[in-house]
């Protein structure tokens, strides 16, 4: 199916010209004073996980691949790769490191994530946007510092590493943009 570059999102599948499968990194378009449009896409290769970067005209054609979305629960993860399973056929679905990426560290048992399927093969997935974790460790809170100017490092349940207000204390549940890892607000549960 072919789409107008600016219409490509991150997550996205698109075929190059040289046959290649594509997931879209991230996809930035850049509007000049003067010039002509353009929007920049930064992908990894399905392949062989190479990631490449392309440059289209803002209203070039670009083929997007036919993927199906499908619903999996995250089950569990080993040294093979990350395991899921479709909660109304009860279908187990093995993922690989690579197609997981930096994203495993918001992952949690029982999560409901999105697959995109291509030839019955994983190629990309889609996270909730938000996670509730607990706060394992942080520095205390200085005197007079203002909440909303600084922000300080904070270790989470899961062993990543975020920057949290300082009112945040060890033992608070806080909720997590999976995207980026920003901190969002104090979880209200």
């Amino acid at each position: 199916m072919r789409v107008i570059a600016s219409s490509i999102r991150k997550g996205n599948i698109i075929e190059r010209e040289d046959g290649q499968l594509c997931v879209v990194l991230s996809a930035e378009s850049f509007h000049p004073g003067k010039g002509t449009p353009t929007t920049q896409i930064d992908m990894r290769r399905l392949s062989d996980g190479v990631k490449v970067t392309d440059r289209f005209k803002t209203t070039e054609q670009v083929e997007r691949a036919f993927v199906e979305d499908k619903t999996y629960d995250f089950l569990y993860a080993d040294g093979d790769g990350y395991h899921f399973m479709n909660a109304e056929t009860y279908d187990q679905i093995q993922v690989p490191t690579e197609v997981i990426g930096d994203q495993a560290q918001w992952l949690q048992e029982g999560m409901k994530v999105i697959l995109s399927m291509f030839n019955e093969t994983p190629v990309a997935i889609q996270l909730p946007p938000r996670v509730t974790l607990e706060v394992t460790e942080t520095e205390p809170a200085m005197k007079g510092q203002t909440a909303s100017s600084s922000y300080k490092p904070a270790k989470l349940s899961n062993g990543a590493r975020v920057m949290v207000p300082p009112h945040i204390s060890p033992g608070t549940r806080i909720v997590i943009q999976t995207e980026d890892g920003s901190y969002v607000e104090r979880a209200k549960d």
